[in-house]
């Protein structure tokens, strides 16, 4: 391996205190093994950096001979190689990935669980059409739900909801007490909805004349700017942070009630970046609505619109 890979392998190390070389992105990855490993690291954490080493062979090559590991996908906690994905499952089952990640096992309670008669006709109709597999519930650290089919696994809990059997490892049993699953109509069609009491709120649109009533009376928020510098470097709200490093310690050492609101230019990227605050448990995340065009517009002429 050469110099500048080493360096560059190192530098994400220290920056970064859980790192999933894998292949494929943390949403869509391109093989099993990665697949699974990701399955077991999102139902601990809400957000990790994960690097797709088929975009960059160096590395790719690179991390086998750093760890002395042949295999992809790779976990780092703390600069320190964990493993490929059978240790990570293993780790993950026997709780001892948990333990390392510095988070506490999951209470041993049974969830009460509300399934609506559309959806317990949807559930008993997609397990009439396969044989040997169970219902199963997923709700991981980022409160996604999800529904599926599959063999029972050696740590699932059983939780009968109605006329329904639905099966559960116990990070999805401490998230999922209250839960009402529902069908709902979409523009792709009927599917289920899930009613958490347990979720972070839904990211709010904070309007800019709201935003301004606020800062005018000194109530504590925090005003993040999601733009790169060339785009501050045009117009700015006073007193917005830049979205950095520093911003994101910052962040970690308020309170998961504290007000959070993120503007952009529109609205557009910063809805994604408020979406990614609520993931990590934040309840009181806000989209500013029209960005800073809308305050341009609406709250300070002085401000260019671009």
């Amino acid at each position: 391996m050469d110099a500048q890979t080493r360096e560059i392998i190192e530098d994400v190390l220290r920056s970064n205190r859980v790192v999933l070389f894998m292949k494929g992105q943390r949403q869509q990855p391109q093989c099993g093994f990665s697949a699974k490993t990701v399955a077991a690291l999102d139902m601990l954490l809400p957000e990790y950096l994960d690097i797709n080493v088929l975009d960059h062979p160096e590395i790719r090559e690179g991390i086998k001979v750093y760890g002395n590991w042949p295999t992809i996908p790779q976990l780092y906690v703390s600069g320190e190689l964990i493993g490929g994905s059978d240790i990570v499952l293993q780790m993950f089952e026997s709780g001892e990935l948990a333990e390392v990640l510095g988070l506490d096992a999951p209470a041993a309670a049974t969830p009460r669980i509300e399934v609506a008669a559309d959806a317990a006709a949807m559930m008993r109709s997609a397990m009439e059409q396969r044989q040997g597999v169970v219902l199963h519930l997923r709700i991981d650290a980022r409160w996604q739900h999800a529904l599926s089919l599959g063999p029972v696994g050696a740590s699932d809990l059983c939780v009968t909801a109605g006329e329904v059997d639905l099966y559960m490892e116990p990070w999805t049993a401490a998230r999922a007490d209250g839960l009402r699953i529902s069908m709902e109509e979409s523009l792709q069609g009927t599917r289920a909805r899930f009613d958490n009491p347990n979720a972070p709120p839904p990211v709010q649109q904070m309007s800019v004349s709201s935003l301004k009533g606020r800062l005018d009376a000194g109530e504590p928020l925090q005003l993040i700017d999601v733009r790169g510098p060339d785009e501050r470097e045009k117009a700015c709200i006073a007193g917005a942070r830049p979205w950095d490093e520093a911003t994101d310690r910052m962040l970690d050492t308020l309170p998961r009630d504290a007000m959070v609101v993120f503007h952009c230019h529109k609205g557009g990227r910063s809805q994604k970046a408020a979406e990614y605050l609520r993931g990590r448990g934040f309840r009181n995340v806000h989209n500013l609505a029209g960005g800073i065009d809308a305050w341009s517009l609406e709250i300070d002429p002085a401000v260019p619109r671009y």
